[in-house]
């Protein structure tokens, strides 16, 4: 019996969790993921070989649209010709490329520095919106129309969700290409396709595109070598202007700094994982520093640098009004949240934060720390990048 609308939008998940296939004819069925999400196929053989066409996600594709790309595929039969081959989209790839196959791999490989929220939050969000839509699809043949349009019905919705879905499938397909299964990244073509999520009003900060030059006027400063150094510092660790000024040498032990309580605006110990690149800002600054007790010390003797010593040097930059030295924590907070590659709790807890919620206060009493150093070297790693090119678009630099 052939589908109706009503039965396409009111198809729920089999009770029992295997997915439901609900015929239309002719071949063509919308599947139904146990997540909840409706893909639709045709199946058909060509050449003695059993085989699968993927005409999209439910919603975005319509049942008309759906049976209309079926009779487009049944003519191609009809002359002879391969409607999958013709349209990239047959999946005879093995089971090991499919997309669905490749990006349960990374995910497992990324949970090991995850925590298990962040790990289940990612696989959830794959599983319903994701894999119905191009999950079965080879890897390889995955294309930039194809991932909008498994984007569209998402940006309805949470157009938030929809930029890190589109974030975290391009780490997926990069990792795909490093491992010869595909050759190019179609998340990378969707720049400019979504609506541009509304931005909160923070601190006057330096936006992503922004950090190259930036960088270049801070490796040019001619001011104290102290204050230069203590931004590069601050850029590495994102920690407040109060918790580096008042920072002493006894708080370093070896690759990670140990910020008492008693400074933190939480009133807890905040533990900062030291990078390559944060370390050697750090002996950068002990030269100057000498016997001072103090990271960063003051023109006095005996005391650190003054309220607004970095701050100043921002200005002397040229970027009085455009940044301030707090904004390097939203930039940090945008970055690695854009990436898809950390959890929510993980920034949160090296940003210091406190969560609102009483379930998510006492899960982020977890440290986190394996995942926090990760997250922080790649952090670096993305700064020293961006000192080596201009950087115009967030995606250039994940892995």
């Amino acid at each position: 019996m052939p589908l109706t609308d009503a039965a396409c939008r009111g198809a729920k998940p089999d009770p029992s969790g295997k997915p439901r296939k609900m015929p239309d004819g002719e071949g063509l069925l919308l599947f139904v993921s146990p997540s909840g999400g409706k893909l639709w196929r045709m199946r058909y053989r060509f050449e003695g070989k059993e085989k699968v066409l993927s005409f999209g996600a439910y919603p975005g594709v319509r049942l008309a649209d759906a049976r209309a790309l079926r009779d487009k595929a049944k003519r191609a039969l009809a002359d002879g010709r391969d409607p999958g081959a013709n349209a990239k989209a047959a999946l005879t790839a093995p089971a090991g490329d499919s997309f669905e196959t490749v990006a349960r791999e990374w995910i497992k490989a990324q949970s090991v520095t995850w925590s298990h929220a962040h790990s289940k939050r990612i696989l959830s969000r794959f599983e319903r919106d994701v894999f119905p839509a191009i999950g079965a699809t080879a890897i390889a043949e995955v294309t930039a129309p194809q991932v909008l349009t498994m984007l569209r019905p998402v940006e309805d919705r949470a157009p938030d969700v929809a930029g890190r879905i589109r974030m975290t499938t391009g780490a997926i397909m990069r990792y795909a290409i490093a491992t010869g299964r595909a050759s190019r990244d179609p998340a990378a073509d969707l720049r400019g396709a979504l609506k541009p999520t509304p931005r909160v009003k923070h601190m006057a900060r330096i936006e992503a595109g922004e950090l190259s030059g930036f960088l270049w006027k801070l490796h040019r400063y001619d001011g104290e070598p102290q204050t230069r150094h203590a931004i590069e510092f601050v850029m590495h660790t994102f920690v407040r202007t109060n918790e580096l000024r008042f920072g002493r040498w006894s708080e370093i032990d070896g690759d990670v700094w140990r910020i008492p309580g008693t400074r933190m605006k939480m009133n807890r110990d905040h533990i900062v994982p030291l990078t390559r690149q944060s370390l050697n800002v750090l002996a950068r600054l002990k030269e100057v520093a000498g016997d001072s007790e103090w990271i960063v010390p003051g023109g006095r003797t005996g005391k650190p640098i003054s309220e607004n010593t970095m701050l100043f040097g921002m200005y002397r930059l040229g970027y009085h009004g455009k940044a301030t030295i707090h904004g390097f924590r939203g930039l940090a907070s945008t970055v690695l949240n854009e990436s898809g590659l950390w959890s929510v709790d993980a920034i949160e807890k090296q940003l210091a934060h406190e969560p609102k919620d009483k379930v998510r206060r006492a899960y982020n009493a977890a440290q986190l720390l394996p995942e926090r150093r990760r997250m922080l070297e790649w952090w670096s790693d993305y700064i020293e990048a961006a000192e080596k090119k201009s950087v115009t678009d967030l995606s250039d630099l994940f892995i």
